[in-house]
């Protein structure tokens, strides 16, 4: 048996904080996840338009023994600075990968495309994210913002609202799984027709309004979701959801690396389509090494997998209707408003 932790955030792992900063008026953001030590990491990337920085030292092949911190942006490419205000701000606080009398931070990040929503991008050779990834890396705690905070702000799910999602899952014998997740995928997030999310059977105490199965028969429409953007005005690498899935478990990165292939599988249970052109959908898979693995570490990989992929699947969800109705981008809960009653965080 599993069920959420206590928080039902990625932070119920051992350790794991995360922090958000926003500007409103550029309408971005930037989400930083650390913990009070290194951790192992690996990453999965399956978008066709990815974005990232330090993806390649995560290789099992490469040197580096775990990471410092992992950054999600707004900003596209511009967002990828988000990384550089971090390793600062953990410089200051003499945390790094060490190299003779120096200590490197070792920060990969991943970003997503917001630079259409309409905010004041017009930030000439100054752009914004060095000083939202510090003020991020400032802020982290257990407890953090869904839905429109941090690299959520200025997210889309097809044409609604897009967001800041997380979730966790706990086994009777102690492993903890938790996913962090910002939506911004081309694809749609909910059943055509329907106000049934599509990882509506992976709900967990009502953290999705109590989602019921669709009434009657739903049409599918098999060439384009009319809840996607795809057809309208789209570009490649426009889009893009990235996640973050952490465990207890004390794996290395090659065991990582499959947990992070497991859990793009949620991304498949709760968006369709999914790992697009226009998309840069990208996992990125941590241990907290809190846990010394027990038994057949094949099984416990597979275990942690599992729960990664359900997480994951019920974080994209969750970003989504936690967001708010803003700049006149209709959220979930505004669109579906005569069946949802459930509590969300106010960001």
């Amino acid at each position: 048996m599993v069920e959420p932790g206590p928080r039902n955030l990625i932070s119920d792992v051992d350790g794991i904080l995360v922090g958000n900063a926003s500007d409103e008026t550029v309408r971005t953001g930037v989400t930083v996840i650390m913990n009070d030590g290194r951790m192992n990491a690996a990453v999965d990337v399956r978008g066709g338009g990815p974005g990232t920085r330090e993806t390649d030292a995560l290789n099992p092949a490469c040197a580096v023994d775990g990471i410092d911190a992992l950054v999600f942006a707004g900003g596209s490419a511009f967002g990828l600075d988000a990384a550089s205000g971090v390793m600062s701000w953990m410089a200051g606080q003499e945390r790094g990968f060490p190299v003779g009398p120096f200590r490197i931070p070792i920060v990969p990040s991943a970003i997503i495309f917001d630079l259409a929503n309409g905010g004041d991008k017009s930030w000439g050779g100054s752009a914004p994210y060095r000083g939202l990834g510090k003020l991020a890396a400032a802020s982290v705690d257990a407890e953090f913002d869904l839905g429109n905070a941090g690299a959520g702000l200025g997210a889309m799910a097809g044409r609604i609202k897009g967001g800041l999602g997380s979730t966790s899952l706990v086994s009777e014998d102690g492993i903890v799984v938790g996913a962090l997740v910002v939506a911004n995928p081309v694809g749609s997030v909910v059943m055509p027709g329907t106000s049934t999310f599509w990882a509506w059977a992976l709900e967990q105490n009502a953290e999705l309004g109590g989602q019921k199965a669709p009434a009657g028969d739903v049409e599918i429409d098999l060439e384009l979701p009319l809840e996607s953007r795809i057809g309208g005005d789209v570009q490649a690498g426009a889009n893009t959801t990235v996640a973050a899935v952490a465990t207890n478990l004390e794996l290395d990165r090659a065991q990582l690396q499959r947990v992070a292939i497991m859990a793009q599988d949620g991304f498949a249970r709760a968006i369709r389509p999914v790992h697009t052109p226009f998309d840069g959908d990208t996992v990125f898979a941590l241990s907290t090494r809190a846990r010394p693995v027990e038994g057949l570490a094949a099984l416990a990989v597979a275990r942690a997998g599992m729960m990664a992929a359900d997480c994951v699947a019920r974080a994209v969800a969750r970003a989504v209707y936690c967001a708010d109705s803003v700049w006149g981008i209709p959220s979930y809960r505004s669109v579906h408003a005569g069946i949802m009653s459930g509590e969300h965080r106010e960001v």
